[in-house]
């Protein structure tokens, strides 16, 4: 009687730390549950951000190609100038070319 007894004791024993080490199991489970629900959706979240400041800056921001032409427009504008002003420096020195110098006076 005494060795069933005992072979009871134990058993519960094994059977008592199988269910306390069984329920700290499932509660990690739970809890690792929990965890990479809100990691996926912070996953999700950032994924949207990203795409929307992708977009934005694809709006805003102007391509290497685009900034490259703008230059170039920019360079031809400034070369039409500069090419205005050289004429207009040989006009007026033509101008002044051309006038007829007056005899000055002498005085005696």
């Amino acid at each position: 009687m005494a060795v069933v007894v005992f072979g009871i004791t134990v058993f519960g024993v094994l059977f008592g730390m199988w269910r306390y080490v069984d329920g700290k199991i499932e509660k990690a489970k739970i809890e690792a549950s929990t965890v990479a629900a809100a990691a996926s959706a912070l996953a999700g979240l950032t994924r949207q951000e990203l795409a929307e400041h992708k977009l934005f800056v694809a709006q805003h921001y102007i391509t290497k190609a685009g900034m490259r032409e703008t230059t170039e427009q920019i360079m031809d504008a400034i070369q039409g100038v500069k090419q205005a002003v050289d004429h207009m420096a040989l006009r007026v020195d033509r101008v002044v070319e051309n006038q007829a110098v007056k005899p000055r006076p002498r005085s005696s």
